[in-house]
């Protein structure tokens, strides 16, 4: 058997988590072509198929499967060595690679590119936007270094290290501004709007409403607290947006926005990593840089 390369190892990988050559080849930066003929390679090494495909759709087989977990662990333990060749210097160094939630990025990224730039100048920040269990499968996968999330994520191989604390408003109509300000149990019996499923701050507000995670189909949900305010600025209902995204998302938008009355809703936002990260160290100064940006 010929040897296997890195470079094909790590295009498999591309292929096996987008399930489409041209998506995999777009995130290896190659050409469609380039990474077929490079699995093509690989099955020929390997004597076995990989991937089953159809006019419609890429999936593994299922020696592909097992080979997966297999390439999954041996592309971590290299990246670990990289990082831990990092870690031994006094500074930061190359990609840091952070995910971070919708309900987050967009209200606080520019904050945190501009102070990580200035602590850590030998190194680049890489952002992931995605959903909490997206991220926590991307964690799983070696695909991200730390995680701006709310807490509590309480998942045994993840570090969790609170940042700030901040609540949510309520976002209703203009012509509601001087009705009195409906507390958790009120708020139930309005119509609230809210972020599709997959979002951890969609569950965070049914808590607070005292409401079941699971709505019927009559609902209306949106996929960004964008939609969701103007959904309430043309009368379709309320909803609760964090107070970190009340400027940019109502400043121009014929909406009230007000507080709750205590006990107010609330969510603690935090940097999360691996418990074995070569970088932990690093990302330490990392969670203390971005609380700064963010403060």
């Amino acid at each position: 058997m010929d040897n296997l390369t890195l470079k094909q190892l790590r295009y498999f990988e591309a292929v096996a988590q987008h399930r489409h050559f041209g998506h995999a080849a777009a995130a290896c930066s190659i050409s469609q072509p380039a990474i077929s003929v490079q699995i093509k390679e690989l099955e020929q090494i390997l004597g076995q198929k990989l991937f089953e495909r159809t006019s419609r759709q890429i999936r593994l087989t299922a020696f592909g499967d097992i080979f997966a977990l297999r390439v999954r662990d041996i592309l971590q333990a290299l990246d670990d060595l990289t990082d831990l060749a990092r870690s031994s210097g006094d500074e930061l160094t190359g990609a840091l690679r952070l995910g971070i939630i919708p309900t987050i990025g967009p209200y606080v990224l520019p904050k945190i590119v501009n102070n990580f730039s200035g602590a850590f100048p030998q190194a680049e920040l890489r952002i992931r936007e995605r959903q909490t269990g997206m991220i926590l499968q991307d964690f799983a996968d070696g695909l991200l270094d730390a995680a701006l999330l709310a807490l509590p994520i309480s998942e045994p191989s993840l570090v969790e290290t609170p940042l700030f604390e901040e609540e949510f408003v309520l976002v209703r109509g203009k012509q509601d501004a001087e009705k009195p300000v409906p507390n958790g149990n009120l708020l139930r019996q309005m119509r609230l709007l809210l972020l599709e499923e997959g979002h951890c701050f969609r569950d965070q507000a049914l808590d607070f409403c005292g409401r079941p995670v699971s709505r019927s189909n009559d609902d209306m949900d949106a996929s960004s607290l964008a939609t969701l305010v103007q959904m309430v600025a043309s009368g379709l209902g309320v909803t609760l947006i964090p107070q970190m995204a009340v400027q940019l998302e109502t400043s121009a938008t014929e909406v009230s926005v007000v507080r709750f009355p205590e006990p107010r809703p609330r969510r603690t936002i935090g940097l999360v990593w691996r418990q074995n990260s070569p970088l932990s160290a690093h990302l330490t100064d990392v969670a203390e840089c971005i609380r700064k940006a963010i403060a």
